[in-house]
């Protein structure tokens, strides 16, 4: 299967556990003990999706799972020990994918994780190729070719333009993109408007008038336009 699944739990008898059984049902897993390495692991794991304890040190994972909520759609099951947090849970203001209430069973866990993978997997492509206009973007081997001719962008180039691409018209604000990138917030906006500039002189016909990195002005920056 090799899914990665990252779970947030501090009681550590239960993280390995978790962690054991999931390994032998052929996930790929991380682990982390509190909100605030959680969202890090997130960013540097890239997880397929999140196993979300409440009750946590840090930030508790309502928290969590706010903030998550705020910059992307991976998939979380949370666990609880309070039935009465079910429908918060499960609502659209924080959007959790599904939940289990402890104590439970490792095997049942694994079910609701396969469960929830297949229903989003079954619902979101995303494509290995991106194409727009004369622009193609090779997401499994991290290349990309203007007019067929490859152009080479660093890792944070990349990073950011596979980032807007995949979201057409959706806007994300520079400190979703800093917080995608694994940069700090203070001081690095200015940063992350150069990175943009160069992206732009490498993939735009006219980098005075983009056509793919368009900004929104006050909020931060948008994919201009529909991919394929």
């Amino acid at each position: 299967m090799g899914q990665r699944i990252l779970v947030v739990e501090d009681e550590q008898k239960i993280v390995k556990m978790i962690k054991e059984y999931l390994v032998k049902e052929s996930f790929i897993v991380d682990v982390a003990c509190d909100g605030e390495e959680a969202l890090q692991k997130v960013r540097s794991f890239q997880p397929d999706l999140v196993v979300l304890d409440i009750m946590l040190p840090k930030k508790d994972g309502l928290e969590v799972l706010k903030e998550l909520r705020r910059t992307t759609d991976i998939p979380v099951i949370m666990l609880t020990a309070k039935a009465e947090e079910v429908d918060k849970l499960l609502g659209l203001e924080l959007g959790a994918d599904d939940y289990i209430t402890k104590p439970f069973s490792l095997r049942e866990l694994a079910a609701r994780i396969k469960v929830v993978l297949r229903r989003v997997l079954g619902n979101t492509y995303q494509p290995q190729n991106i194409q727009h206009g004369d622009l193609q973007i090779r997401c499994d081997s991290r290349e990309v070719l203007r007019g067929g001719k490859q152009v080479s962008l660093t890792p944070t180039e990349f990073k950011i333009l596979e980032t807007l691409a995949r979201n057409p018209g959706r806007v994300f604000t520079r400190l979703q993109l800093l917080d995608i990138l694994g940069e700090p917030y203070y001081g690095y906006e200015r940063s992350l408007d150069t990175h943009v500039s160069n992206l732009r002189k490498k993939i735009e016909p006219d980098p005075a008038h983009p056509t793919y990195i368009l900004t929104v002005y006050g909020v931060g920056y948008k994919f201009g336009g529909e991919t394929r």
